[in-house]
């Protein structure tokens, strides 16, 4: 789970517009933050397997929105991909 401050400054970063706080730029990088977040969790709790669960579903969740993304706005999906390091 990500604080609060933390999500306000993704949604501040990856915003389209002044009151967006749900576009899929924004939904895929708050993903992001807490695939990583998920990620240094399960390197510690190896045997964590509800967490585990949880990061699949992110990930497929973050899968999803990319390639809605790439399918409406091909631009911002490179750009989106190039910013937050992602293959």
């Amino acid at each position: 789970m990500l604080a609060a401050k933390k999500k306000q400054k993704i949604i501040e970063t990856f915003r389209t517009h002044a009151s967006d706080t749900g576009s899929p730029q924004v939904q895929i990088a708050i993903l992001t933050a807490e695939i990583e977040d998920l990620t240094k969790h399960l390197r510690g709790h190896k045997k964590d397997n509800s967490s585990r669960r949880g990061l699949i579903k992110k990930v497929n969740e973050r899968r999803r929105l990319l390639m809605y993304l790439e399918r409406e706005d091909e631009k911002a999906h490179t750009a989106l991909k190039k910013d937050l390091g992602l293959r």
